[in-house]
């Protein structure tokens, strides 16, 4: 970093500081004075009129009325706002803090309250929706399918894909000593705050549909991008990840690219974590040279001086130590009034979005408010990880250091300075400021319990006792301070760690099914049989072993096994019958008068290790096989098991006429609906047949048998769309077979129809509709759920 940079850098801090330093010395002289407090404890009076109610017969009765659930429970606790009448307040008040905090905006504008309107009754359409009737189910648009069919209504369905992809690749990469599920919800949570943004500068009536969808496009890959800067800068330097000189040569490089414009490279990197810091550094050069060419010329300069103002005051607080004790109270305040500002500025000058002084200063003022909140919530924490904030230096230094500012006492006086003077004394900024404030302090002292929440505020509230009895009483009796995006944030939290358990299960499941059917499928030689004769048996082995997935066996046996409580030992002919048939039309497949292909499963080909007429043979004796296991289901009712061989045997040979469909269309273009329905036979049968014939020997419902089948068809057809995308760009190691040969042998696919684009979106279509069927299915497990992910995100 040259000199000239290094003096335009401090210009752009000392301006900042100069701004909080400002600040912190009104709201030091109103800590002092107490001068706040009048007014603050008038703003509770006028308050709790709409919030604590009054002893009465009526509100003793009405106790007895429906008892209001725990938040926890999403949908029963929707509901019960709905049967109360509460929700629209509910939305009204958690929608206006979102426009307040994250967009900055006025609440008394007639233009934000008609958008705030007219949110809340779209939200209000979305929660209750008829297909939430299923209370088990996580919300449905915290999902893939949902997040992806708000993409195609808003015709951004590539910038979903591609962001889908990219936090599919970020979240392996997450080190241990970060908190995973922590680092993925911040950075969805920025994805959805910019894009947020672009829609609040966009005016429906004023641009078409295509510049909309424009828009909304680069406001997905910038949220991403500037995401990526919470877990792998923040997040990173303050984790315990990266080495001391890790930290500082990382840090040194982040810093020049913000004063000079162009990342560093990064060359040999001396430390613990050259793999992690090899992708991080990727990954952000990519963001970082993404925001910059999107820029417009008048807001880049602004852009690089928000990023760094933010960095360095993140980093003037890291760099902090909690065993020195003189740090002064500017030390303490004016980074954090800094960084709580500039973190919000970054968002509109990310946008290039035009520049507005008001929004400027309500952010400024306001990013202190939430940031004492913050800190208020994980000081705990912090102080176990030695991290100096304002609540941990008062715990740990407030005997030997009087004239240390309460950042308790601080913190009111902050909610009155935006009440008075940023907001004029507006009725609606005053109730949502103090809602969230109270509800600040009920789900801290829900999670830390009463006695410890009681030690606390004996120490931080000591000073303010008249505040403090007023804050108290409203922690007690105040009703009606949820919000939504609190509801969403713990909803995400727990939809993310039960997906990652459930996923863990998942592949559990997989193992141990696979294992259990390796086990059995093995053909022994009958002691009978001349060992001349034993060719096929040893072929068929042959064929059977290697890297084989099993997906349908272990999906018949997850079926059976899992959801319908069937004996393992029972369903063993069946699980033997779907690998044989399955295995004996891939041995079709590979030959050279069909896809002529020279490995499967990272083995050589059966017509390669011997010829194609011992291939043909073997497959046709694994049919056989097939068909003999099939006879020896036991235990079943035998009007079932006949039900079971008549569909088994139609569909065996429905999956041939997809074979004879598949060659007679080598070289000629298909259609797309051609190409749906070869699909289907060649793959969807076979899916449908591991879904089926379990739910038909514990004989479900016709109704669920035909949902399972629907699951079946889209399922199918988007695993074979996978596979037509890893054929053109998939790792030859990792697929066990040649990639290309789709194009070598001029035949029809997802992507030659519909380019790599559009077979992506069939894909996803087929991946929702698959989805949306299994939402209607009486199911136990997450199984199907996430094969369903497992399908689409798989790199073999």
């Amino acid at each position: 970093m040259n000199k000239a940079e290094n003096q335009q850098a401090d210009a752009w801090y000392r301006r900042a500081e100069l701004k909080a330093a400002e600040y912190f010395s009104k709201l030091r002289a109103d800590v002092k004075e107490g001068s706040y407090l009048p007014a603050l404890i008038e703003d509770f009076q006028k308050w709790q009129k709409k919030h604590v109610r009054a002893g009465s017969i009526l509100s003793f009765f009405s106790r007895f009325n429906r008892k209001q659930p725990d938040s926890t429970d999403f949908h029963r606790y929707i509901a019960w706002l709905n049967y109360a009448g509460k929700l629209d307040s509910y939305l009204e008040r958690s929608i206006s803090y979102i426009y307040l905090r994250d967009l900055g905006k006025d609440l008394n504008s007639g233009r934000t309250k008609f958008k705030v309107d007219r949110l809340v009754t779209e939200i209000k359409t979305l929660l209750n929706h008829p297909s939430d009737e299923n209370k088990e189910r996580q919300p449905d648009f915290i999902s893939l399918a949902a997040f992806y069919r708000w993409a195609q209504k808003e015709s951004v369905e590539n910038a979903a894909i591609w962001v889908i992809h990219k936090i599919k690749g970020v979240s392996p990469r997450i080190p241990k000593e970060m908190n995973a599920e922590e680092a993925k919800r911040k950075l969805i949570k920025i994805i959805v705050g910019v894009v947020m943004h672009a829609l609040d500068e966009m005016d429906e009536g004023e641009i078409s549909s295509k510049e909309r969808s424009r828009r909304l496009d680069e406001a997905i890959r910038l949220g991403y991008y500037y995401g990526l800067t919470y877990p792998f800068i923040d997040d990173l330097l303050d984790s315990g990840a990266l080495q001391d000189e890790e930290k500082e040569r990382y840090s040194a490089m982040i810093r020049a690219t913000l004063t000079n414009g162009a990342v560093p490279e990064l060359g040999d990197w001396t430390g613990g974590n050259p793999e992690l810091v090899r992708f991080v550094h990727d990954e952000l050069r990519e963001a970082y040279e993404y925001i910059k060419n999107y820029q417009r010329q008048e807001t880049r300069d602004l852009f690089y001086e928000h990023s760094y103002v933010f960095f360095h005051s993140q980093d003037m607080d890291r760099l902090k130590d909690l065993k020195k004790p003189d740090y002064s109270n500017e030390e303490l305040y004016l980074p954090i009034i800094i960084k709580s500002a500039s973190s919000r500025l970054i968002v509109r000058s990310v946008l290039s979005a035009p520049p507005d002084e008001d929004f400027n200063q309500r952010v400024f003022y306001y990013g202190l408010y939430n940031q004492l909140a913050d800190d208020f919530a994980d000081m705990f924490d912090d102080l176990e990880d030695g991290a100096v904030t304002p609540y941990t230096y008062y715990l740990t230094y407030r005997h030997e250091r009087p004239d240390l500012i309460n950042p308790f006492e601080l913190y009111w006086t902050v909610i009155s300075h935006l009440i008075h003077h940023v907001y004029q004394s507006d009725p609606l900024t005053r109730e949502i400021i103090l809602d969230r404030a109270i509800n600040g302090l009920k789900r801290y002292q829900q999670r830390v319990g009463r006695d410890k929440y009681n030690e606390i505020m004996e120490i931080f509230a000591a000073g303010i006792p008249e505040l403090n009895q007023v804050i108290q009483y409203m922690v007690r009796k105040a009703e009606d301070v949820d919000f939504f995006d609190k509801l969403l944030r713990d909803q995400l939290l727990f939809t993310m760690r039960n997906n990652h358990k459930e996923k863990e299960e998942f592949y559990t499941t997989i193992q141990t099914a696979r294992a259990r059917i390796n086990e059995w499928l093995k053909i022994p030689q009958p002691d009978a049989l001349p060992a001349a004769n034993g060719l096929l048996i040893d072929t068929a082995n042959y064929s059977l072993e290697g890297s084989g997935k099993r997906i349908r066996p272990v999906l018949a046996w997850v079926m059976g096994v899992k959801e319908y409580g069937l004996e393992a030992s029972a369903l063993k002919p069946l699980l033997n019958a779907l690998e044989y048939m399955h295995t004996a039309s891939l041995i079709f497949d590979d030959l050279p008068t069909q896809d002529n292909s020279a490995t499967r499963r990272g083995r050589p080909t059966l017509h390669q290790v011997h010829n194609s007429a011992i291939a043909e043979l073997t497959g046709i004796y694994l049919i056989q096989k097939a068909i003999e296991e099939q006879a020896s289901l036991d235990g079943f009712d035998s009007k079932t098991v006949l039900s079971v061989l008549r569909y088994l045997s139609r569909k065996a040979g429905e999956i041939c006429m997809g074979q004879a469909m598949d060659l007679n269309s080598k070289g000629k273009g298909l259609t797309l609906e051609e190409l749906n329905t070869l699909c289907f036979y060649k793959t969807g049968i076979a899916f449908e047949v591991s879904l089926v014939a379990p739910a038909m020997l514990a004989q479900v419902q016709e109704s669920d048998i035909a949902w399972l089948k629907k699951v079946a068809y889209h399922a199918g057809i988007a695993f074979q769309i996978k596979d037509d995308l890893l054929d053109g760009e998939g790792d030859l190691e990792l697929l066990g077979k040649p990639t290309g040969k789709d194009v070598e042998n001029n035949n029809s696919t997802f992507v030659t129809i519909l380019g790599r684009d559009g077979a992506a979106q069939a894909m996803w279509e087929h991946y929702c509709l698959a989805m949306e069927a299994v939402k209607e299915l009486p199911l136990t497990t997450g199984f199907l759920k996430h094969l369903l992910n497992y399908i689409i995100v798989r790199d073999n």
